[in-house]
């Protein structure tokens, strides 16, 4: 089962029908139950199942006792001793690649589906719980829920308990309201997975795997086609997470603010993945001193953060790679910062001009591309050569000679420039208002008429067929 089948929706309306029908103060065992089943669902054996709630159980005794202790050694010492034993599986699964492998290969590993988002949900609880910001919940079949709320356990965001805890045991009465905006929300998810991550993938897939055959205008389409790939992908299904979770009166937070609008590689850290962000600068950044004792500390800082950040993304050197060249980019923009900025004024481009948003959005998506082309190569070794053969072999006829048809037909590139277009106006008007309050305020008509034409456009023209299970969406994978 995953976020794209009919079953799962069939689950959403069976569990949104018992969610209403039970009293408001038990609202909360219809989602313990529709996640329960989900999770097996989805699950590749029962072995995954009893380490996630072997993980729950742990963690929830764990907080207790931490919030029953008294002295402040101790306390510090269970949380250290809960967080290394409920992050073990992650740091065992991301960091078998730099282990040696025994006589008969790599060990295999027990992987529960959600391991990487629920790992990190836990330790912020568990560190909140040791700093006192909340209290440890007392029922454990409630603190379950907190971890295993099915239309985020798979991918994120990565939820807070004082921002989900309060929703997810509070209940909520039938409003049609919440029916419309949720099912907006999943159809708007629906058309950036369908029209454009699973249209772009076809041109990516093809290209990086076969990184050899292609130089030059193809890694430079590869690697802004990627770049768009997994924005969408991870937007849908943050969205698609966000829709079902507001047809139980449930916000989730936002996990992206455009983040191809930015205008530096730290603006865009602020609009991309925001819940893993926070959570990197809440539970590391700000706990290793921050930028509070020096430039040179908070250097260090950054890298550290980094690290984790690449360390938590994929298993390999290019994760590494990856997150330690964004700690690169931030420190030398810090560093040339005053010095760009006097280029700019020579420039005639003061800040906060039309062209100096302009050339700093084009530059600030230029470099998290490079970054994105090694994430997305099947090596460091393979990233590299990809973005060397970008500025060493010249080839723009590509793009007007019908060399791409070979690729994807004509038709479908059509399709997905149109769709990207659909995507960029979205989103600058997104920048200015809320979409849904302006279709709210439209004629019957016009509302119903733009639902059905994305219902249409989305069946008629969506990209199916790619073998959608648990990892269909890219970040599944991590």
């Amino acid at each position: 089962m995953n976020y794209l089948c009919t079953e799962y929706y069939l689950l959403l309306f069976l569990t949104l029908i018992l969610y209403y029908i039970i009293p408001k103060g038990k609202q909360w065992i219809a989602l313990l139950i529709g996640s329960a089943v989900f999770y097996c669902l989805v699950a590749a054996d029962l072995m995954q199942v009893c380490l996630f709630l072997a993980t729950i159980v742990l963690s929830f005794l764990g907080a207790r006792m931490i919030e029953r202790s008294k002295e402040e050694k101790q306390r510090r010492f269970m949380l250290w001793a809960f967080i290394i034993l409920t992050a073990a599986p992650l740091l065992l699964l991301k960091g078998k690649d730099f282990l040696p492998a025994p006589d008969s290969g790599r060990f295999s590993l027990i992987v529960p589906v959600g391991l990487s988002f629920y790992t990190l949900q836990i330790i912020a609880y568990l560190a909140d719980v040791y700093r006192n910001k909340i209290a440890a919940q007392r029922n454990l079949f409630k603190y379950a829920l907190f971890i295993s709320f099915f239309p985020q356990i798979i991918q994120g965001p990565i939820p807070r308990y004082e921002q989900l805890g309060s929703q997810l045991f509070g209940g909520a009465r039938f409003r049609m309201e919440n029916i419309v905006r949720g099912s907006q929300r999943i159809l708007w998810g629906l058309f950036l997975k369908l029209m454009i991550a699973d249209k772009a993938a076809v041109a990516v897939n093809e290209i990086f795997d076969n990184y050899r055959m292609y130089a030059g205008a193809y890694i430079w389409i590869a690697g802004i086609l990627y770049s768009l790939q997994l924005y969408t992908d991870f937007l849908s299904c943050t969205t698609l997470a966000q829709g079902a979770s507001e047809l139980f009166g449930i916000e989730i937070i936002d996990n992206f603010h455009h983040p191809y609008f930015a205008v530096s590689v730290q603006d865009f850290w602020r609009r991309w993945h925001i819940s893993l962000s926070t959570w990197l600068k809440d539970y590391v950044y700000i706990p290793l001193g921050g930028s509070r004792a020096g430039k040179l500390r908070k250097y260090i800082n950054l890298f550290i953060t980094f690290l984790i950040s690449g360390f938590w993304h994929g298993e390999g050197v290019k994760f590494i790679f990856w997150g330690l060249l964004h700690a690169v980019y931030q420190i030398v923009g810090s560093i040339t910062r005053k010095g760009r900025d006097r280029l700019y004024e020579m420039l005639l481009m003061p800040k906060g001009t039309f062209a100096w948003k302009l050339y700093r959005t084009i530059g600030t998506f230029f470099w998290v591309m490079l970054a994105w082309i090694i994430f997305r190569a099947e090596g460091l070794r393979a990233g590299l050569h990809m973005i060397r053969s970008m500025f060493t072999v010249y080839n723009p006829w590509i793009l007007l000679n019908g060399a791409l048809t070979s690729i994807m037909p004509y038709q479908q590139w059509e399709l997905l420039a149109a769709a990207l277009f659909v995507l960029f106006t979205v989103s600058r008007a997104q920048e200015k208002t809320e979409v849904r309050n302006w279709i709210a305020q439209q004629h019957i008509t016009i509302r119903w008429g733009l639902a059905l034409v994305c219902i249409a456009v989305i069946l008629v023209f969506g990209t199916y067929g790619l073998g959608y299970d648990a990892q269909a969406f890219i970040y599944g994978g991590f």
